[in-house]
């Protein structure tokens, strides 16, 4: 992996080229096996950020008292999408930074 960090093109093309049918079945596999730990790692990563503090129990027990059955379905719709964008940069982060040790080959941090 390089040293510098992707221009926002090569980043576009690379993310492109993901989608395409059947790029990601090997990376799966791979992810499927290591899943305990990797979410290890991302509940710590979630937690030093505090992505899931106070202000994520308020919000839950703000949405659970909403009297109005639609309004708390919406709101609640809402917190789980916002939960699920973060968990997944979050992920994302993780894996960017896995990628980077590997590339690395185990021994000091890659350089940034």
């Amino acid at each position: 992996m390089p040293e510098v960090p992707h221009d926002e093109a090569a980043l576009a093309a690379a993310i492109e080229r993901l989608r395409e049918g059947g790029r990601l079945h090997a990376a799966e596999a791979a992810v499927a096996g290591a899943a305990p730990a990797l979410q290890m790692v991302l509940a710590e990563a979630l937690a030093s950020g505090g992505w899931f503090e106070d202000s994520h129990r308020a919000e839950v027990e703000r949405v659970a008292g909403l009297a109005d059955r639609e309004e708390r379905a919406t709101a609640l719709a809402t917190l789980l999408a916002e939960e699920t964008r973060i968990g997944m940069m979050v992920g994302v982060a993780v894996g960017w930074a896995l990628a980077e040790e590997l590339a690395a080959g185990g021994g000091e941090p890659h350089p940034r």
